[in-house]
């Protein structure tokens, strides 16, 4: 029972005191039943100012604990009077003035985090105790190609992303450099924050795709340079030389094997020659002049061409066309090469038999579809590196030419055989 109740009973008892005792005095009441009802009175009198002076301010404290227990730190208590009770009035209004603005403080901090988070050129994933996806920024759900409703709620594992599959192999507390198909490198840290007590995992990703391709581009330039010069040197030389010896020889009788010979050599001389410069024309691909394009003619155009080298494989080119597909931005030359490219390369990986689908959808995206043999798992980071191939006799230009151009443009891209058993170049403008 709350002290104010008890008060009260007290003076219901005190009460009933007094009328016992004026009951039992009857009319001719002593003069000690006139002190005894004075004493009574008196203490009434006296309880009335201790329930002023006592019960009424820790009434109030009470309250200020319900204010404090609903979190209200926006609420004061007023001074009662009483000195103790307001001693400890005034700790209680300090202490919610504190607590307020702790509060304030912790809100504006983070506030200011997320926003921080929301513009951070990072990308930040942070997972739940049950390891599903909680939150994730801008630049998370650009890297993992996917929306926010697509993902909240669901574990990594179960998203269909190269990006977040390479996320879920990273063990807690380690960093790992991860390189997709589509030529992307990204820093990946898996840790964790305390919060309420639990440690509740999160990812940070770095995307290093543009130091990595710097650095790789300004090493093998250097290196093309330097071997193309010498070989170009070197074979000028020799063939100067071998046809100087060939014209000396031919006046002499019976020294044509001799002449054939030499014939051979500088065939090979030159041979030599073109082959160090397609690795030269790689580091000299001119910048893009850009112009508004419509992908859909430039796809008929590359079709047109390719139809041939495709019916003599017996492989089937077909179109599928988005006549909503808006214009973009691209160099017509550039960007047919490109696409020449990569119906070359599903040509030779379907080899004979087989059907190659140009797809456009709009706004702006365009794929290339090939039922060939597929890309392993193990071969799809590797594809856009400098001189990976795999053909038996590849040199790893054509990739390289591909993702430089496409660069150039802006564009995203990814290669990659899906659970379907099909391989696609996709390409995104944006």
């Amino acid at each position: 029972m709350r002290l104010k109740g008890l008060f009260f009973i007290l003076v219901l008892l005190l009460s009933g005191i007094a009328a016992l005792l004026v009951y039992l005095a009857g009319p001719s009441g002593s003069i000690y039943f006139y002190l005894a009802e004075g004493l009574i009175l008196a203490v009434l009198f006296y309880l009335i100012v201790f329930y002023r002076k006592i019960v009424k301010p820790l009434n109030t404290i009470g309250n200020g604990m319900e204010l404090l227990r609903e979190q209200d730190f926006g609420s004061r208590l007023r001074s009662v009077g009483q000195y103790e009770a307001d001693r400890i009035v005034n700790v209680f209004n300090r202490m919610m003035e504190q607590l307020k603005n702790e509060r304030l403080h912790l809100r504006e901090q983070n506030h200011f985090l997320d926003l921080m988070i929301h513009a951070s050129p990072m990308g930040v994933i942070i997972k739940t105790l049950d390891d599903d996806l909680s939150q994730l920024n801008p630049m998370a759900l650009k890297m993992l190609g996917v929306s926010s409703e697509e993902v909240l709620g669901r574990k990594l594992s179960d998203i269909d992303s190269p990006l977040a599959v390479e996320l879920s192999t990273i063990a807690p507390g380690t960093t790992a450099t991860v390189r997709l198909n589509d030529s992307s490198i990204y820093k990946c840290t898996h840790s964790s924050f305390i919060d309420r007590g639990f440690q509740h995992p999160f990812f940070l990703i770095e995307s290093l795709t543009d130091e990595v391709m710097k650095a790789e581009k300004k090493a093998y330039e250097k290196v093309i340079r330097m071997i193309a010069h010498e070989v170009n040197n070197t074979t000028a030389g020799i063939t100067s030389t071998l046809d100087t010896v060939e014209q000396a020889l031919a006046e002499t009788e019976g020294m044509e094997d001799i002449c054939e010979v030499m014939r051979v050599c500088t065939d090979r001389c030159f041979s030599m020659s073109r082959f160090i410069t397609r690795f030269a024309d790689v580091v000299k691909i001119p910048e893009p002049h850009f112009a508004k394009v419509d992908l859909n003619d430039v796809v008929f155009s590359c079709k047109r061409f390719m139809e041939g080298v495709c019916m003599d494989r017996n492989i089937r080119l077909r179109l599928e066309l988005d006549e909503a597909l808006a214009e973009v931005m691209a160099d017509v030359a550039l960007f047919e090469q490109t696409l020449l490219n990569i119906i070359k390369n599903a040509v030779e990986s379907i080899d004979r038999e087989g059907e190659i689908v140009i797809r456009t959808v709009a706004p702006r995206t365009l794929e290339v579809v090939d039922n060939g043999k597929g890309i392993s798992r193990e071969v799809e980071a590797k594809l856009f590196s400098p001189f990976f191939s795999t053909k038996p006799n590849g040199q790893g230009i054509g990739l390289i030419f591909i993702r430089e151009v496409l660069m150039h443009h802006g564009c995203s891209f990814s290669l990659r055989t899906y659970n379907d058993g099909l391989t696609r170049f996709r390409i995104s403008f944006h």
